[in-house]
């Protein structure tokens, strides 16, 4: 098996103003409500960043690291900065649009994945002649989450099925970073050696670039879980560590979308921090609940939830 070598192990901004008078570090609830709401404006009104389905307490904690990483301990001062300095802006909005990960992140969910879900989808696919499986990553940052499913799948899958892994999130940016597929050494911890040996080639210092048929197996594209109500089709969508920054009501939509993207009997793995919310509960019913993978319920008069 891909992870038969898991033995249970578990993977566990610079400033440039004067140092502050006031030693102790600035943290979220800090904020000054009136600065935290211009922080949003100047989102809103210069980079198209709408913050007001999101959770006031994980914004502001991801705000203030970089007011701190500014030499800064105060969120007045900080406004004054961002309203001047571009890169700042810019600088803040990758704080708060990009996720860090690595391949394989929380290995026995991958584990759940490989041994159970994927040979059933499978298993199902084929019985109905269906010839392409269909995978969606949200919220992929780096691209690690869906290239790791692919690894996965270059391994074990028929081969007269085809699979489609799409990787989405809200950042350009970091999306043409994805799509080179380069990587630090460090982001590949949980790769078994074999596997880094047979799909990684190495370029300078410790950095590797994954090899192009695993590479052309994923495909990223733009898109906002939040604002866009066009869903791809899917048969597995992993939202890990996405949910917790939307308010519940918001959540409760998304899930709603996700259960009609994938009709009964397919799956969706949320985050180890993450549950199902309010109305939509009964969309879903929960599979291996420590991994947080639920299996899609065809309850049609639940899917109008918006």
């Amino acid at each position: 098996m891909f992870f038969a070598w898991m033995t249970g192990r578990l993977v566990p901004d610079e400033g440039t103003m004067p140092e502050p008078v006031n030693k102790t570090p600035f943290v979220g609830a800090d904020f000054r409500e009136e600065d935290f709401q211009e922080i949003v404006k100047l989102l809103q009104s210069r980079r198209a960043f709408d913050l007001g389905s999101y959770k006031d307490r994980c914004i502001k904690r991801r705000i203030a690291s970089r007011v701190r990483a500014r030499g800064l301990n105060d969120s007045a001062h900080y406004v004054e900065l961002l309203d001047s300095d571009n890169d700042e802006l810019d600088a803040l909005l990758a704080v708060l649009t990009i996720h860090v990960s690595h391949f394989f992140r929380n290995p026995t969910t991958y584990r759940v994945l490989e041994e159970k879900i994927l040979p059933e989808l499978i298993a199902r696919l084929q019985r109905r002649g269906e010839q392409q499986m269909r995978i969606w990553s949200v919220g992929c940052a780096g691209g690690e989450e869906p290239y790791s499913l692919a690894l996965l799948l270059h391994e074990m899958k028929p081969a007269d099925l085809a699979v489609s892994i799409v990787g989405s999130d809200v950042s350009e940016p970091i999306l043409e970073q994805a799509e080179k597929g380069e990587y630090d050494a460090q982001r590949l911890a949980e790769v078994p050696d074999e596997v880094r040996e047979r799909y990684f080639d190495r370029l300078e210092g410790t950095r590797f670039r994954l090899k192009k048929d695993i590479r052309e197996m994923v495909r990223f594209c733009k898109h906002d879980v939040l604002t866009e109500r066009d869903y791809p089709p899917a048969d597995l969508i992993l939202c890990r560590n996405v949910m917790i920054y939307f308010s519940r009501e918001e959540q409760a939509r998304i899930l709603a979308r996700f259960s009609r993207s994938l009709g009964p009997d397919s799956f969706l793995v949320l985050g180890r921090a993450e549950t199902l919310v309010g109305t939509v509960r009964h969309l879903f019913r929960s599979e291996y609940p420590v991994e947080r993978i639920y299996r899609c319920i065809d309850t049609p008069a639940g899917k109008d939830v918006e």
